[in-house]
């Protein structure tokens, strides 16, 4: 059972996509409380939410009386708590390694091409739309080269980024993938990539987790 677990979430977050993931591969009962990062001016920023995550984003993690922030500490912390299932492997080798696939998607690429960025680029710089979206399908690019370099025929990579089991950076790597589709990148370039969504989206616990499976999608 989860224990009284809450997850601020918006359909189409990243952000929250991971935790989605994480929650449904700990098998873990969680209610979603959907805060709409477009309608109202963006309700993140509301007085009410504020008071629960001030940097007024998504997710915010409640267990219990306990308010948790940055989607990967959540998942760390889920791991912690509830050991079953784990989303880290089991040596500090490959721990190291599963970090590292996980940061390079949530910390070099999400960042750039985040609802904020977007949004400063479009309203303080006046870019327009067709070069955000060259901005988006840039970043994504770049760090997908790395990507599908550190996960081709490593000896660490199986059916998922690291072994046969789903773990942390899967849980990064599929809401990525999914950003990239919607931006239109081709992703015939990156086989190891494409090979491991598949293998994770015929899975349950991934599906779930979809944007499109949201009670807030509309």
């Amino acid at each position: 059972m989860g224990d009284n677990l809450r997850l601020y979430s918006y359909w189409r977050s990243s952000a929250a996509y991971r935790v989605r993931i994480g929650l449904n591969l700990k098998g873990l009962e969680y209610e979603i409380v959907p805060v709409h990062l477009l309608q109202d001016g963006g309700q993140q920023h509301a007085d009410g939410y504020r008071a629960i995550n001030p940097q007024e984003l998504v997710p915010t993690l409640l267990h219990g009386q306990r308010r948790l922030t940055q989607s990967l500490s959540i998942l760390e912390y889920l791991d912690e708590i509830w050991p079953d299932n784990p989303l880290l492997p089991a040596t500090a080798r490959e721990r190291q390694r599963a970090r590292s696939l996980a940061q390079l998607i949530a910390c070099d690429i999400h960042p750039l091409n985040n609802l904020r960025v977007l949004q400063y680029l479009d309203h303080q710089w006046h870019v327009p739309q067709p070069d955000r979206d060259d901005w988006i399908r840039h970043w994504i690019e770049v760090g997908f080269r790395v990507l599908q370099e550190q996960l081709h025929d490593h000896p660490s990579t199986g059916t998922f980024c690291d072994g046969d089991t789903p773990g942390i950076s899967d849980c990064c790597l599929i809401p990525q993938v999914y950003n990239a589709r919607r931006c239109g990148i081709d992703m015939g370039a990156y086989p190891a990539i494409v090979r491991i969504e598949k293998a994770c989206l015929a899975l349950p616990e991934f599906d779930d987790a979809r944007p499109e499976n949201q009670p807030d999608a509309p």
